[in-house]
């Protein structure tokens, strides 16, 4: 590991093609087999990782959607879908320039079409990533340089996948929290917190903040330890593709029990109100 401030830690591990980054409380990973997108979060010196990264379309990562263009996902008609991991074939997208700056592990990457299989060109991706104590901080940028105008579409912002043990989806509500158990296909809920956490049966778990989404999309297959098992779901935003667009937001990460995810996500909220 290499000591890059008083607090942040950078490693590599180039046989599993991994760069984490950690401070004194929390250790993130980004996977550079799939777009340098982030494929673990943990406590630090913990080898309990709560991020699925089974395949390129997992992970916690940039996904957008567009207009029907004939393609399919297996034998599913799809659309448009620049996603920062790869294909659903296994081809991983092309990292375009990586580095560790003024503390930030930095990404741009160029999204695989998840159906196709091929390079989305007129798309670009980029990804800085700074932690905070408990809190990882992301902050995504898609740029679309194309011509075509696609449709409004609900957009995940990002997708996230993690640990199907982590069975029980915990929403911030105005007055408290609502807990719900997703199934599939998928459920839609309204995050009036802007906040969301898939917990454990400790009420240990993963918390993802999205300032700028006010609904999510989730739902949950297989049991833990089958192949494929994941718990899902995307803070969504509704707007459409269009030619020249740049689409910038923020995204926090935490890890922890139930009532420590709500109050840091809170006091982000709380933060936000007074500026």
């Amino acid at each position: 590991c290499l000591l890059s401030s008083a607090s942040l830690r950078v490693c590599a591990d180039d046989a599993e093609a991994w760069t984490f980054v950690e401070n004194d409380v929390v250790k993130l990973g980004v996977k550079k087999s799939s777009g340098g997108a982030i494929g673990w979060f943990s406590l630090r010196g913990s080898e309990r990782n709560l991020v699925n990264h089974y395949d390129h379309g997992r992970l916690i990562q940039q996904s957008f959607y567009g207009r029907p263009d004939g393609s399919k996902w297996a034998k599913k008609n799809w659309v448009w879908n620049p996603v920062q991991g790869g294909d659903y074939k296994g081809s991983p997208a092309t990292i375009l320039e990586f580095e560790l700056e003024a503390g930030k592990l930095y990404v741009k990457t160029k999204p695989k079409h998840w159906a196709t299989g091929e390079d989305i060109n007129e798309v670009v991706f980029e990804q800085w990533i700074e932690l905070n104590k408990e809190v990882a901080h992301i902050r995504y940028r898609m740029t679309y340089s194309g011509e075509v105008s696609h449709p409004k579409h609900g957009q995940e912002i990002p997708a996230v996948f993690v640990d199907r043990s982590l069975e029980t989806l915990v929403i911030g509500q105005a007055d408290g929290i609502q807990e719900y158990r997703p199934g599939f296909p998928n459920e839609y809920y309204p995050t009036p917190r802007h906040w969301a956490a898939y917990v454990d049966q400790l009420q240990f778990g993963i918390g993802v903040h999205v300032p700028q989404a006010d609904r999510l999309t989730c739902y949950r297959v297989a049991m833990p330890g089958q192949k494929g098992a994941c718990s899902y779901f995307a803070p969504l935003s509704n707007f459409a593709i269009k030619p020249g667009m740049v689409f910038e937001y923020d995204c926090y990460l935490t890890i922890g029990k139930l009532d420590e995810i709500r109050t840091r996500f809170e006091s982000i909220n709380a933060n936000s109100n007074e500026k």
